[in-house]
């Protein structure tokens, strides 16, 4: 995402001025990025199988996070306009959703395995 911001053209901090949006859209944004890689990094710590379920919902996640730097890159090049803001929003949700999403397959996949492994101990009983 950092990419994305031009280098000013002169040497002192009021030339940076007109980088302030795109920076602070860039902070916004990372800060974001940090708490889903987090949130995922420890989340499929605790999961012990992974299915083509999981995989889906996880590439969904990855997805609507890989929109980040597009809609960052907008909203700080227009200024917060209302447009690029409302966009960025519904960015930000679709990533919620997803994330949601992929933690809800992997309580049930969990919840299959412990269903299927109860059975089994009973059967052998």
């Amino acid at each position: 995402m950092v990419l994305e911001m031009k280098v000013p053209e002169g040497s002192n901090f009021e030339a940076l001025k007109p980088v302030l949006p795109v920076f602070l859209t860039y902070v916004l944004s990372f800060i974001y990025l940090a708490i889903y890689w987090n949130n995922h990094h420890h989340f499929l710590q605790a999961v012990n199988r992974v299915n083509g379920k999981i995989l889906w919902a996880n590439l969904n996640l990855l997805f609507w996070l890989s929109l980040f730097p597009f809609v960052t890159g907008w909203m700080g090049d227009n200024h917060f306009e209302i447009v690029p803001i409302g966009l960025y929003g519904v960015i930000l949700f679709m990533a919620a959703l997803a994330f949601k999403i992929l933690v809800y397959f992997a309580i049930k996949t969990r919840e299959k395995i412990r269903k299927s492994a109860k059975f089994t101990v009973s059967i052998n009983d």
